[in-house]
């Protein structure tokens, strides 16, 4: 049996030893003067760290210069397409046009036409705005239009006549994610100044967007969407909104009725009207917007309320003590029950109305002069 041999370590004359050949060794084979002369060998990616180092320490400030500059830019457009001020190309095929219920339901063909010829002369002046979707579709759509329908719609066309690549893609800027009602609130913001909308149009999209439930009902839909319109107009969406809600599924050229005729037809339905209007509606060869109009006028007439006959008596409305009775006072002076006074004048230009009271304002002033327009534009 061989004996085991007793392991020692090594001393100090022999480590001495070990580290003397070393060094010859690492210099001998071509190492670097530096570390020769630090007396240990320096891995490669130390030195050129250390000479990386050095260089960005005393290299030239122009490149340092350069350096921040590239840093800064990359912040910035970083910053830009977080908060969708970034104007991007992207292919049509990404691009939903229909994820959000559309406030315009009719595209006049001849401004189509004349909007694809614009953009194949001068090309898309301005970007369409979209929404990226927390995950992209099976189908390859990954953002979803808020406005620019039409500008997609006219791109598409060019496209579809003329399969032209540059026709493949459009420019556009990816909004931040927003709630529904803030991109509600963008589109018809678009088309009410670019291309205005219908009353119908306005009625309908206010409808729609709270039965989604970007608002809490109609009226805060007509409230929001229309901010900025006056208190008169938004009493005229919301009865174009009453329209699309009763008579949307029946009605075949909505958007043909004057203010005037909606106006009266949304007081019929008001008044309890709409089981015949839909009657006559279904009963109807409807081939025109007139045929339309004409189907339904007669049930508007016989549903707007007649004058109070005085002869059926009845008990008075009570009144305040010293307050005069509603009613006409005299031939020339009508009072309200809201305590309002209307008074008729004549001079030699015409004829002149006076309001007295004190529930009068601004915005009941502009809501009268709205009704009398109606009354007297030709239908």
């Amino acid at each position: 049996m061989a004996k085991r041999r007793k392991l020692q370590a090594p001393s100090s004359d022999d480590l001495s030893r070990i580290e003397d050949e070393f060094r010859r060794e690492t210099s001998e084979g071509g190492g670097s003067a530096a570390a020769s002369a630090a007396g240990r060998a320096v891995a490669p990616i130390a030195q050129i760290a250390a000479e990386t180092a050095a260089h960005v320490e005393t290299g030239d400030p122009a490149y340092r210069a350069e350096q921040a500059r590239n840093a800064a830019d990359a912040q910035r457009l970083r910053q830009a397409r977080e908060q969708g001020l970034l104007i991007v190309e992207l292919p049509l095929e990404e691009i939903d046009g229909d994820a959000m219920i559309r406030d315009r339901t009719v595209l006049d063909e001849e401004q189509m036409i004349e909007l694809r010829q614009s953009i194949a002369a001068s090309g898309l002046r301005l970007p369409v705005e979209v929404i990226e979707l927390e995950t992209p579709r099976d189908d390859g759509v990954r953002y979803a239009l808020v406005s620019g329908y039409r500008r997609l719609m006219a791109v598409r066309g060019l496209y579809e006549l003329t399969e032209n690549p540059r026709y493949q893609a459009i420019r556009a800027v990816i909004r931040p994610a927003k709630g529904a009602d803030a991109a509600f609130v963008s589109m018809v913001e678009e088309n009410e100044v670019r291309s205005e909308l219908s009353q119908f149009e306005r009625g309908r999209i206010a409808v729609i967007s709270a039965q989604q439930g970007a608002f809490v009902n109609v009226e805060d839909a007509v409230n929001r969407l229309f901010a900025t319109a006056s208190k008169a107009k938004r009493s005229k969406v919301r009865s174009f909104a009453l329209i699309f809600e009763e008579l949307g599924d029946m009605l075949i050229f909505p958007e043909a009725l004057s203010e005037k005729r909606g106006l009266q037809l949304a007081q019929a339905l008001r008044g309890g009207a709409e089981t015949a209007l839909r009657d006559a509606l279904a009963s109807a060869d409807t081939q025109t917007p007139e045929d339309e109009w004409a189907a339904i006028e007669h049930v508007i007439a016989s549903s707007e309320p007649a004058p109070r006959d005085a002869r059926r008596g009845g008990r008075p409305r009570s009144t305040p003590r010293g307050t005069p009775a509603s009613g006409w006072q005299n031939a020339e002076t009508l009072r309200t029950s809201s305590g309002i006074t209307i008074r008729k004048m004549r001079d030699e230009k015409g004829f002149l109305l006076r309001f007295e009271g004190r529930g009068l304002d601004q915005d009941l002033m502009e809501s009268l002069m709205s009704e009398i327009r109606v009354l007297l534009e030709r239908p």
